[in-house]
């Protein structure tokens, strides 16, 4: 396995931990839609969860700067794509966790979680 897909399942693993802790229960992880991925889906009451994590082995860019009009677009399309293939009818929540490097220790880790992120975007009609 490539070092970036690692470290990028290290991260994963430790939102889960994360979401677990905060109450929340992991339904899916990694699913699939064509091109589109969600890396968690989580529920905690009658809220669906799709959390987004990137992590970063150097702080030198943010992990943040990743999350593109693009990046929303395609999450909230493959969020359709699961509600719509399960038929569910929750609400839904994006929230991202972000993971970098620790300023001691090198297995020392900062894990920030951004609840409600962004909102899926509105489309226009011309």
């Amino acid at each position: 396995m490539a070092q970036h897909n690692e470290t990028g399942s290290r991260g994963e693993d430790m939102a889960v931990s994360y979401l677990v802790a905060h109450g929340y229960d992991i339904v899916d992880r990694n699913w699939r839609m064509n091109h589109l991925e969600l890396d968690i889906v989580a529920r905690k009451g009658s809220r669906l969860f799709f959390v987004e994590v990137k992590t970063r082995t150097s702080t030198f860019i943010d992990p943040i700067e990743s999350i593109t009009p693009r990046k929303i677009r395609n999450l909230v399309n493959s969020a359709n794509g699961y509600m719509q293939q399960y038929g569910l009818n929750f609400e839904a929540q994006f929230d991202l966790i972000l993971i970098t490097p620790g300023k001691g220790d090198e297995d020392e880790w900062h894990l920030e979680h951004i609840a409600d992120a962004f909102y899926p975007p509105m489309k226009t009609y011309c």
